[in-house]
């Protein structure tokens, strides 16, 4: 291996994806509300040996509708799941990051934060952020 190639080699690395179903490293497919973050954290620990080299923060839901109908509710829930629970694990994993000795986070983010949409607002406010 090069040492171009091997700088962008994911071999031996462990990864945390959340919000997803497939991708690279350990796809979580429960959603972080139903087993906690720190459950999510405690499994991860012990499937990794205590160490993660990336999490990556993919989490996102909307609520399509146009956004003069959006309730408190709707953006307290969209707040949450889109940006405060990313922000949450970030801080849970920190030391399996820091224990991997080369720890990396990456937000994943929308287009819908830049670019005008009819419905989902608030998922473009909440996906912007990151």
């Amino acid at each position: 291996m090069t040492s171009k190639s091997s700088r962008w080699s994911l071999q031996g690395m462990t990864a945390l994806v959340t919000g997803g179903t497939q991708g690279i490293g350990y796809a979580i497919v429960e959603e972080l509300a139903e087993l906690g973050a720190r459950e999510l954290i405690t499994r991860v620990s012990s499937l990794f040996n205590g160490t993660l080299n990336i999490l990556i923060n993919n989490v996102g839901t909307t609520i399509k509708k146009p956004t003069v109908d959006y309730t408190t509710e709707d953006f307290s829930f969209l707040l949450s799941t889109n940006l405060e629970s990313a922000y949450h694990i970030s801080q849970l994993a920190h030391p399996l990051l820091k224990a991997s000795g080369a720890g990396s986070i990456v937000f994943v983010s929308s287009v819908a934060g830049v670019v005008s949409v009819d419905v989902g607002s608030i998922y473009g406010v909440t996906k912007d952020c990151l």
